[in-house]
């Protein structure tokens, strides 16, 4: 299914101002945009409820730099892990030459 959220703010402004011009039928200006009419109709729905705040100006996906520092985090976090886990071993080993 096609997501909305992938269009940006100014994307759906000026499809809401061109089906409020009414130049054309909804149809074929979704044809045209290359959307579905039902996001004419939710975007110009959003606009007059809430105005142009209504959209945020920005994608479905986390931003670029967003993105790059979760998988970072997510690489330091298995190192870490594993780093835990030769410790752990490590540990135990010397434990039992102790006794």
């Amino acid at each position: 299914m096609e997501n909305d959220c992938k269009y940006s703010k100014e994307f759906k402004l000026e499809a809401v101002r061109l089906l409020r011009e009414g130049a054309k039928p909804a149809a074929e200006l979704a044809r045209e945009l290359g959307i579905k009419r039902i996001f004419l109709y939710r975007w110009q729905a959003q606009l007059e409820e809430k105005g142009p705040d209504s959209f945020k100006n920005r994608l479905g996906r986390p931003r670029k730099g967003d993105e790059s520092e979760i998988s970072r985090l997510r690489r330091e976090l298995e190192a870490v892990k594993e780093e835990r886990d030769i410790l752990k071993k490590a540990a135990a080993y010397f434990a039992r030459d102790l006794k």
